[in-house]
């Protein structure tokens, strides 16, 4: 795999999301605020903004965009929630409802998520219900946001119960990656967010993996490797989406690794000290590669490769590398009986029979995974 000749250092890269009467674009390229206020303001004229973001992200980017948003004639409000997990919250969800009915944002108004995962999450929720629905628009700062949450409509809060219970399909009107933002992240967080980037190669492009085996040290570094890894991802995950939006059959295959991942993500109590998602995603791979492997689906040089690959780019990838620990295998089992993709009561886990091989496995038995946790529990090594 070769980077496509049309996308050139410094050009904008458009993928369509084709959804029949919400169809929107993501725009990616360094340096696209600018871009992203001409843009808004074409898209709604005379349209107040509220921009919803969080402290530490506020601190970086919110003042670069408020600047392109006047240069634009567009009034806006900027509204700051806490960094963290833990914002995604009953209670930081009332917070941000009433902070927007409190800047009289109407129906033909927007509203700017402009964070990760979580500032996108929780913002996206609240505009699904706002009046019964508001246009939002996605600025997603992390590699992770840009190449998964931002795309697709999954928007919600976590409960006691799991992560990402409640919640609505709301798709956005618009997504803008401005890959520059990138720059400013901690070399953990980019790490983390690349899990997701990978993840698409092992869904089912196994010559993405190739090329990621060889350059993931470049999609770091900023060049052009950036901008293309995050849109071969966003058009992969765009083309499932518009195929499954409401992920009644195969846009499940995105949750690869996801099943382990929220799992220990709920039994860490979301603490990002411990484990972010990115890292619970990486480990949740590498698991369900393993897992494979151990029903016979799999081969065992995809596993190891797999694994391999993470912990060369630094990335956990073992149930020891949970600092503190993951728990015991009956607190773990327990744990995914919460996700979302459990059906009268029954595990569905995403496996491979490759990679680039990825299939939905409904019915899983409890005793297989309860076997098959023990024994990662047991083994020794960050890697297979």
């Amino acid at each position: 795999m070769t980077i496509p000749a049309d996308e050139k250092p410094g050009v904008r890269i458009t993928v369509p999301v084709a959804l029949e009467g919400r169809a929107y674009d993501i725009q990616i390229g360094r340096h696209q605020l600018c871009e992203a206020a001409a843009l808004i303001a074409a898209m709604a004229p005379g349209a107040k903004v509220a921009v919803v973001t969080d402290e530490s992200v506020a601190a970086l980017h919110a003042p670069a965009l408020e600047a392109c948003l006047q240069q634009e004639g567009i009034g806006f409000t900027r509204i700051t929630v806490p960094p963290g997990e833990a914002t995604k919250s009953y209670a930081r969800f009332i917070g941000l409802c009433d902070a927007l009915l409190a800047a009289k944002i109407e129906r033909d108004d927007l509203v700017i998520a402009l964070g990760g995962g979580v500032v996108g999450d929780l913002t996206g929720f609240a505009a699904a219900v706002l009046r019964r629905g508001v246009r939002f628009v996605q600025i997603p700062t992390t590699l992770l946001a840009q190449v998964d949450s931002s795309v697709g409509g999954k928007t919600g809060i976590n409960s006691s119960h799991g992560k990402n219970l409640i919640g609505a399909f709301h798709q956005p009107s618009l997504v803008i990656a401005d890959t520059a933002l990138l720059d400013t992240l901690s070399e953990r967080e980019f790490k983390a967010g690349y899990a997701e980037v990978v993840k698409y190669g092992l869904i089912d492009d196994p010559a993405f993996f190739d090329w990621c085996e060889v350059n993931w040290s470049r999609i770091i570094e900023g060049g052009p490797e950036r901008d293309h890894a995050v849109a071969v991802a966003c058009r992969a995950k765009a083309a499932i989406v518009a195929r499954d939006e409401r992920e009644e059959g195969d846009r499940a295959l995105l949750n690869l690794g996801h099943t382990f991942a929220h799992a220990l993500e709920r039994l860490t109590n979301y603490d990002s000290t411990r484990l972010v998602h990115g890292e619970a995603v990486a480990i949740g791979l590498a698991l369900a590669f393993r897992f494979s492997q151990r029903l016979g689906l799999c081969p065992g040089q995809d596993a190891s490769r797999v694994s391999r690959h993470l912990d060369a780019v630094g990335l956990p990838t073992t149930l020891q590398q949970v600092p503190g620990g993951a728990g015991s295998a009956a607190e773990i089992v327990a744990a995914m009986g919460q996700d979302k993709k459990v059906r009268r009561g029954v595990l569905t886990f995403i496996l491979a029979r490759g990679i680039g091989r990825s299939f939905i496995a409904h019915g899983v038995a409890a005793e297989e995974v309860m076997a098959f946790v023990e024994a990662e529990l047991s083994a020794n090594g960050p890697a297979r």
